[in-house]
């Protein structure tokens, strides 16, 4: 049987309950999320995706990733989908500054996410739940999407 959004998130929620790690996910998980994206976005691609603007492995994870978060709860999918836009949109003009490669900005900003992730955990005394189940890396971003809808009164 499959599992529900909030069994989901109550079972993230066990390793999530110190104030100082929350306020640390709800900065550094929309980047890590953000620089995974960036990332694959940084991959080359075949010259058939040149007709299409924005097509890129980046943008194709976020297609595969809402379709999971649909799956989930078709509401909070239409969250994070409206949130994978605006961290492609996030990207794109970042790419258009020119400042540094996508790839360059997407590795910093993940490894320092990391480390503040750790130190998260490590003051909350838990492990990260992706070590007990992968899909966890998915959840974390919902997880905070549902905090907003409760916070709206929405029902996911």
């Amino acid at each position: 049987m499959r599992k529900t959004a909030d069994q989901w998130f109550d079972e993230y929620g066990e390793s999530h309950r110190n104030p100082t790690n929350k306020a640390i996910h709800w900065v550094a998980v929309p980047v890590i999320f953000t620089t995974i994206i960036g990332l694959l976005w940084s991959i080359p691609t075949p010259a058939a995706f040149d007709s299409v603007p924005y097509l890129n492995w980046g943008t194709l994870a976020l297609v595969v990733t809402t379709l999971w978060y649909i799956r989930l709860s078709p509401a909070l999918g239409v969250g994070m989908a409206l949130f994978s836009v605006l961290m492609a949109l996030v990207i794109a003009g970042f790419e258009h500054t020119g400042l540094m490669p996508v790839w360059a900005a997407s590795i910093i900003l993940f490894v320092v996410s990391w480390v503040f992730q750790f130190i998260g955990h490590h003051i909350e005394g838990k492990k990260p739940s992706f070590f007990k189940d992968i899909q966890f890396l998915l959840i974390g971003p919902a997880w905070l999407m549902g905090f907003i809808y409760r916070s709206l009164g929405i029902r996911y």
